[in-house]
């Protein structure tokens, strides 16, 4: 049996339609408020039907030298057509830091599974 980080998928979210693309500033101000987005198909559209669609997006911040994560973010999208109603796969947080280190996001595709990506990010005094 694997283990389930064996079934994260990793590409270059630029080429793959099913990565989740974090943007967010490589350096902040520690204990200032800045905005991350993370959205599913930024460059690459990723289908949003009942047979084809992302069902969720967390965001996660591992500090420097810390084993643990802390979950910052999580957005679940519901809608893929049922009346005419669709959720495009995107999450936006403000998040506060005081301490370097990664911001890590998962997505969930009903058809390819689990993705992952990661930017560091800088905090300054």
């Amino acid at each position: 049996m694997s283990k389930i980080t064996e079934l994260y998928q990793t590409a270059d979210w630029k080429n793959e339609k099913h990565v989740p693309a974090i943007t967010a500033p490589e350096k902040v101000k520690g204990d200032e408020l800045f905005d991350v987005e993370v959205s599913v198909g930024k460059e690459v559209a990723h289908p949003n039907t009942m047979e084809h669609h992302i069902e969720w997006i967390k965001l996660y911040y591992l500090a420097k030298d810390s084993d643990k994560a802390v979950e910052i973010a999580d957005a679940r999208f519901s809608a893929h057509g049922e009346g005419d109603a669709y959720t495009e796969p995107k999450l936006k947080a403000s998040v506060k830091l005081n301490k370097c280190g990664k911001l890590i996001s998962t997505s969930y595709c009903n058809i390819h599974g689990l993705w992952t990506s990661e930017v560091d990010i800088t905090v300054e005094a």
